[in-house]
């Protein structure tokens, strides 16, 4: 039979988690991915999507994997953002979670999402006080990173389709930082920063004048997030 040490006596069982805190932008909102509690506790509450990490898998790759299985996405931009652990954080046992933040492409294939047959739905950010246990905590925390990046690192184009507009991207960046921008300074540095590469057509969906389409330089986009470069936002 074997004993723990002394030192491990006092040490209970804990569960870990992964808490996904997934945003996107509809229309001219930054929104987050959040679903609607079934069974107490807090039924009928908002919470953030998770799971629990398994006993045979890395944290990192417990994140990978809930994300797919609660999106059915790969290949998303995500972050570690924080690892919440306060004692009395969950009534429903001691757990530790591992907060992740990530950035999806909302378009009409990505509007709704099959969560454990949960009522999942997109909230604008001012309702995340709504948010049960420590969840409002976790978003907040996770806007704040996510403006923080996005001042240094061309992050929003993760929120952006192939093609788009320079009004759509600004669009985005107004979002993200929940505040109007100089729209003739933002044309400039975006152009200047070598992030776009123009296309020989229009998008003529919101006027017959059209709007020239841009898709981001791979190579540029994949530089500039490892050495940074000030937007000015």
């Amino acid at each position: 039979m074997k004993y723990l040490s002394p030192q491990y006596e006092d040490v209970k069982p804990l569960l870990t988690a992964v808490d996904c805190i997934i945003f996107g932008v509809q229309g001219t909102e930054l929104k987050l991915l959040v679903f609607k509690r079934e069974i107490d506790p807090f039924a009928g509450c908002l919470s953030l999507l998770g799971r629990f990490v398994k006993v045979d898998e890395g944290i990192n790759e417990a994140a990978g994997r809930i994300l797919f299985e609660l999106t059915g996405l790969e290949n998303i931009y995500m972050e570690q953002l924080h690892c919440f652990g306060r004692v009395d954080r969950d009534p429903g046992g001691r757990v530790v979670a591992i907060g992740y933040w990530s950035l999806i492409r909302v378009d009409q294939n990505h509007m709704e999402f099959n969560v454990r047959s949960h009522e999942t739905m997109w909230i604008s950010i001012d309702r995340i006080s709504e948010l049960v246990l420590d969840h409002s905590e976790m978003a907040e925390l996770a806007i704040s990173n996510l403006r923080e990046k996005a001042r240094f690192k061309p992050i929003g184009f993760e929120l952006l389709p192939e093609e788009f507009t320079l009004g759509q991207l600004l669009t985005v960046y107004q979002a993200i930082f929940d505040h109007p921008i100089d729209d003739r300074n933002f044309r400039k540095r975006m152009l200047k920063s070598e992030l776009l590469i123009p296309l020989p057509k229009k998008d003529k969906s919101t006027s017959k004048k059209g709007s020239f389409l841009y898709k981001f330089n791979q190579e540029t986009y994949h530089r500039l997030s490892k050495e940074g470069y000030n937007f000015g936002f």
